[in-house]
């Protein structure tokens, strides 16, 4: 037995509590619960600023959502666009569809606004404008047992058209991204630079975001009007979770001092009987 060892164990049998001779291991655990509890305070104060943070970004969405449809964007500035500031916005586009370049991007529709859900693609085609710009559209969802009749257009509109839509930045791919299919026309993110490999020539300039057209008649296909505007919003959640902790730390350090004392009150508890 170590001599801080035997030390302790004689200040406890003599009534004292094990407090009276605190070494290393006591102080660095009461340190660490202290830490912890202000660990804890700080990460439940981030989400209640995410969460202030999460409340502004849907009212900006819904904000820009709500407006009237304005021009798209000329392709000579597409280049000073920063795709977050169009995010969501409604814009109406003049132009022609290549649907003979058409893509289906991979998705799962789970809470669809229409009758088709479930695991499917975007079909995604690109839309030439007037200036040469080219436009990446997502005509809508189509269900998985229909997306071979729609990999190379399907019944697809012909000739200049007006059409509505809504502006999404691109989605990032990761290192677990597989690479586009060309030969089967399949694709995983509606990436504009992504999918501008389905094109065979490609001369003009390409917007740097999607738009999604808007709801059409019900029951076709591809079935418009999907854009999702709901964002999962925990952090009041998550912050009250990381403040429980933060209460519960300091309750469970005093449990422990009480501990620590507890030798000397047995002791005086036996000299009383």
């Amino acid at each position: 037995m170590s001599d801080s060892k035997k030390s302790e164990d004689a200040l406890v049998a003599k009534g004292e509590p094990r407090s009276a001779y605190w070494g290393f291991a006591q102080i660095s655990f009461v340190a660490l619960m202290l830490g912890l509890m202000v660990l804890f305070v700080t990460l439940g104060t981030w989400q209640v600023e995410r969460l202030s943070e999460k409340d502004a970004l849907l009212a900006n969405v819904e904000a820009r959502f709500s407006l009237d449809p304005r021009p798209f964007p000329a392709a000579g500035v597409w280049a000073d666009i920063d795709p977050r500031t169009l995010d969501y916005s409604r814009f109406e586009l003049t132009g022609t569809f290549d649907n003979a370049a058409t893509a289906l991007v991979f998705t799962n529709l789970p809470d669809p606004v229409g009758r088709y859900g479930g695991v499917g693609y975007w079909v995604m085609a690109p839309f030439e404008l007037g200036d040469g710009g080219i436009v990446w559209v997502n005509r809508g969802f189509v269900p998985e047992a229909a997306a071979e009749d729609f990999a190379t257009g399907g019944d697809a509109p012909e000739g200049r058209m007006t059409i509505e839509a809504v502006a999404r930045r691109p989605e990032m791919a990761n290192s677990f991204t597989p690479e586009p299919d060309l030969e089967s026309r399949r694709e995983w993110v509606r990436n504009p630079d992504r999918l501008t490999r389905f094109l065979e020539d490609n001369t003009g300039p390409i917007a740097p975001i999607t738009v999604d057209m808007t709801e059409g008649a019900p029951g076709a296909l591809p079935q418009g009007g999907e854009t999702q505007i709901a964002f999962p919003n925990r952090h009041l959640e998550y912050a009250g979770t990381w403040y429980l902790f933060a209460a519960i730390t300091p309750i469970m350090l005093g449990f422990w001092l009480w501990r620590q004392r507890r030798p000397r009150n047995l002791a005086h508890e036996d000299k009383d009987n």
